[in-house]
């Protein structure tokens, strides 16, 4: 091999090793598989859109990509911020209790947002994940709404569902809040693709602005 094809590889090698450094540290949204028969799985381009959307608005170097992640999974404390979502029936073992508690006590957050029909097994399951703890409603003045984005009104109304006022809770666990949980919002169908839902561009620009405060919120916390 001649001197100028080993510093072609060199530098080949070097950007490749640079390529997977900036990837493992890009911030990475997982979606956590829960059993119980609800749809976990639902609008997959969801996060995919959203850290796009905050690696241009943001300082943020993001990897938009959907992963998926189980709660008894290796990987979960590999993740600083988890997404859960559906419209069934969410239930958490014994073993995937534990982990998400310790998970949480340890330093990562949860976005839970209502895709219609969860509310009831989500809020017993996160009893059972701090029997001690009851959700609180986020007040509009709280920092998360004005992170990046101001929404002075708090939560935004991306879709109907029973034409109830838009809501934000919180679960806090030793000062800090671990779990915000939206419920008759739904941002996260404003984040996926535009012909899943058919929202309006600017529908669908606040839920990604209002998904873009959660994440910074989270982070910088």
């Amino acid at each position: 091999m001649n001197r100028l094809w080993f510093l072609a590889l060199v530098v080949l090698i070097h950007q490749s090793a640079a390529a997977q450094l900036q990837s493992l540290s890009a911030l990475t949204i997982a979606r956590v598989k829960y059993s119980g028969g609800g749809d976990w799985y639902n609008d997959p381009s969801a996060e995919v859109n959203l850290l796009r959307f905050i690696q241009q608005h943001t300082a943020i170097e993001a990897n938009p990509r959907y992963t998926y992640v189980e709660l008894s999974s290796e990987k979960l404390f590999s993740y600083p911020i988890l997404f859960l979502t559906g419209h069934g029936n969410i239930s958490f073992s014994d073993y995937e209790t534990g982990r998400l508690r310790s998970y949480l006590e340890r330093g990562g957050f949860l976005y839970a947002d209502d895709d219609y029909g969860m509310d009831p097994s989500f809020r017993r399951e996160m009893k059972k994940v701090f029997p001690r703890e009851d959700f609180v409603e986020i007040p509009f003045s709280h920092p998360l709404f004005s992170a990046v984005f101001a929404f002075p009104n708090g939560v935004p109304k991306t879709h109907e569902h029973d034409g109830k006022l838009p809501r934000g809770f919180g679960l806090f666990h030793a000062g800090r809040m671990v779990v915000f949980y939206t419920v008759e919002s739904n941002p996260s169908d404003g984040w996926a693709d535009p012909e899943i839902h058919g929202d309006p561009p600017a529908v669908r620009t606040e839920a990604l602005r209002f998904g873009t405060n959660i994440v910074v919120w989270a982070l910088s916390h």
